[in-house]
């Protein structure tokens, strides 16, 4: 394919610009109705007159909808290279991947055989394959692709049976965190006919001839993508029964609003139940398996910390934890004397990196530990001594899984900015690492170049940020660029390959990605630093990158465009509110945007730990009010040219959130730039997105992003 440059429009051509595309003609929005409602918190007021979009299953909500992604797509229809950005993404991401669905995806061992993810150029989504040993014939196992055609279904792996006979599977419709769970057998790869329903925040963990998991009751007509759920119980199941079957281990029956899951030590003599209340901190309880019913013991009580069995030796626990330890340790604790004092580290905290995880494979203790953002990979004798580095192929990001005592290899993953994502299998014995699985790209990543600054934030605090360009940039404050971040539960943004952002870099553009407090990228206290009433810093971080960039002449106010997703979309919606003037274009995807509602909705409420909530305090109601995107928007402002993206599946952040914010963005900005909604069909909150709907979105983006910064798309 021809290559593709970037003309700046310099301002004799700005008359032809706007001929071309009517760039500078007003935008003609739908009519969004407003209808008198009010809010009251601790004797405050709010009027919320969108609040009609919150029902998501009305017919004038439909309408609505309908009616801004005319608009939307009709916007992006008139961008002339919009189709030369689709296909050359097409040719960009036409390359075979080995991603799952899920980040925590990850390659498996089952006894003699191989389990891995492959996506084969285009395909909507990745199938599972199957091999003997490292060296066998891989063959397809489960193929979503053939399964639905349009693509709107993934699958995941879950667990293996004790026995290395079995695989659970988990399967997710358009987008939403609802799934199902189905059993196959791994010789013959055919599915037995039991199907369990209605599950989130679950897993499969192995018990004798069945398996433990988490799900809730069915949701009543209407209410799946946005009721409010309560009451997430743990059953067991045993292979071959209906779920109506299942018995029922743990449901709290005096507070609804817990995440409850079992898991199971690898010598079946021990359960474990973990309760949560949101995204940080939870308990432990324990049990023998050899004792009757289901009264489990307290080991750790409080959602304070987090700690988090690994194993069983001897009696004794291997515990995971941050207790008294924010950079994480490893530690045995005596089940029957739990209490601090009592334990023994294994794994001692670090004062300059994080042990992010550990788990046991092997025989062995397997580590990842995090230092500036960046990932190291350790292996352990099981009492903590004999520790070895496994050499990575440079600086980025590893996913590690835990698997059998009598696992001879083990498998993990590599991705950073310009190295694909790939597997490779570690000799326990051997004390080596091999290649097993690599991505054969269609393009150079070593045209590429990404580097690490350290800026000082608004409180003096230093903040660690990546910079990505193509190599001979120059400094001249010209250059496109996109600024993406997170900054919240304790979500580590480290260095990860995407070819979509390929189309940016070979055009002169810079990618940068800034460690927001908010993560756990410096430990927890780096996150505690950005939530609840601390979570301005998070949204200073974020500015003061941005002036980083500017000043350093990477780019201009002009030439910025500002991201996130989901948290991180909060971020820009609140940055964006509170600078509207730092940055030209802006990209709030599938954001928390209702600060004083948020946990009214599905699992919203799972949040309260990081955010806290409009019904704690005043104290609390008031710091969210002061920065919650919807309720900052302000009449007669000139808001940056904005694409907000949602799903109408998106049952993890419900789509109102977004739908609130565009009418009320649309209805007080005052400058000529677009104000656009672009509302996914058959989507949700982003994990197992078809490729087909990637494309979409992807030129979508840059075709906005391009055509806002003022730039003409041209092939040469």
């Amino acid at each position: 394919m021809k290559h593709l440059i970037i003309i700046l429009m310099m301002s004799s051509s700005l008359s032809l610009l706007a001929k071309d595309s009517k760039k500078a003609k007003p935008y003609t929005y739908p009519v969004t109705n407003k209808i008198a409602h009010t809010d009251t918190y601790f004797g405050t007021a709010v009027e919320d007159p969108y609040q009609w979009l919150e029902n998501d299953t009305s017919a004038e909500t439909a309408a609505w909808v309908s009616a801004e992604n005319k608009v939307t797509f009709d916007y992006l229809d008139k961008i002339p290279y919009r189709q030369q950005l689709k296909d050359r993404f097409k040719e960009l991401y036409d390359f075979t991947k080995f991603d799952g669905v899920q980040s925590e995806d990850m390659p498996m061992i089952a006894g003699d055989y191989v389990f891995f993810y492959k996506k084969e150029g285009l395909q909507n989504q990745p199938v599972i394959y199957v091999q003997k040993g490292l060296t066998g014939n891989a063959v397809e196992f489960i193929n979503p692709n053939k399964i639905d055609e349009k693509g709107l279904t993934s699958i995941s792996l879950v667990s293996v049976s004790n026995d290395n006979n079995y695989v659970v599977a988990s399967f997710h419709k358009s987008g939403s965190d609802w799934e199902d769970l189905k059993i196959y057998d791994i010789k013959s790869k055919q599915p037995l006919n039991d199907k369990l329903e209605w599950l989130k925040t679950t897993g499969a963990s192995w018990y004798k001839d069945g398996f433990f998991y988490s799900g809730y009751e069915k949701p009543t007509d209407g209410s799946a993508l946005s009721g409010k759920n309560e009451y997430h119980s743990v059953y067991y199941h045993k292979l071959g029964d209906v779920q109506e079957k299942d018995e029922l281990v743990f449901r709290d029956k005096l507070d609804s609003l817990t995440f409850n899951i079992v898991s199971v030590s690898e010598n079946d003599k021990y359960l474990f139940l973990y309760r949560y209340k949101g995204t940080y901190g939870y308990e432990v309880y324990w049990k023998k398996t050899s004792d009757a019913g289901w009264n489990f013991k307290p080991l750790f009580t409080g959602f304070e910390s987090e700690s988090a069995v690994i194993e069983e030796i001897n009696d004794k626990f291997l515990v995971h934890t941050d207790k008294g330890s924010p950079n994480m340790r490893l530690v045995l604790v005596d089940p029957n004397n739990p209490d601090m004092k009592n334990w023994k580290d294994i794994i001692p905290e670090e004062k300059n990196a994080t042990l992010e995880k550990i788990c046991t494979n092997g025989g062995k203790l397997v580590a990842k530990y995090i230092q500036n953002a960046n990932n190291k990979l350790f292996v352990f004798d099981i009492d903590g001594k004999n520790k070895k580095e496994v050499a990575l192929p440079g600086l980025g990001t590893l996913e590690i899984s835990g698997g059998k005592s009598t696992d001879k290899t083990m498998l993990y993953t590599y991705t950073s900015f310009t190295y694909p994502k790939s597997i490779f299998s570690y000799d326990f014995a051997a004390k080596y690492s091999t290649l097993f699985k690599k991505p054969d790209l269609k393009f150079n990543p070593d045209d590429f170049e990404s580097k690490q600054v350290w800026y000082k934030s608004k409180d003096g605090t230093k903040v660690s940020m990546f910079i990505v360009y193509k190599k001979g940039l120059v400094l001249d404050g010209k250059n496109p660029t996109y600024l993406y971040a997170y900054g919240g539960f304790s979500i580590n943004m480290l260095p990860t390959f995407s070819a979509s952002r390929i189309m940016l870099l070979e055009n002169g553009g810079v990618y940068a990605m800034p460690n927001l407090r908010g993560g756990s990228e410096y430990g927890e206290e780096w996150h505690k630093a950005g939530m609840l009433t601390k979570k301005q810093n998070v949204f200073d971080d974020f500015i003061y990158a941005a002036k980083y960039l500017v000043k350093q002449k990477y780019t201009s106010k002009d030439k910025l465009a500002i991201a996130g997703g989901s948290n991180g979309g909060l971020l820009i919606g609140a940055v964006m509110t509170q600078q509207p003037k730092l940055c030209k274009v802006a990209f709030p995807a599938v954001g928390v945007m209702d600060m004083l509602k948020y946990h009214k909705f599905t699992i919203g409420w799972g949040w309260v730990p990081e955010y806290g909530s409009s019904d704690q305090s005043k104290e609390m109601f008031e710091y969210l009010k002061g920065y919650s995107p919807y309720h900052n928007l302000k009449p007669n402002t000139k808001y940056p040219a904005t694409m907000v993206t949602t799903a109408d599946h998106d049952d993890r952040v419900v789509p109102a959130h977004s739908f609130k914010f565009a009418a009320r963005l649309q209805e007080y900005n005052t400058s000529t730039n677009p104000m656009l909604i672009r509302i996914g069909v058959n989507a949700g909150h982003g994990a197992g997105k078809p490729t087909s709907k990637i494309v979409e979105e992807i030129a979508d983006q840059w075709s906005f992003f391009f055509w806002n910064l003022g730039y003409k798309y041209l092939s040469k």
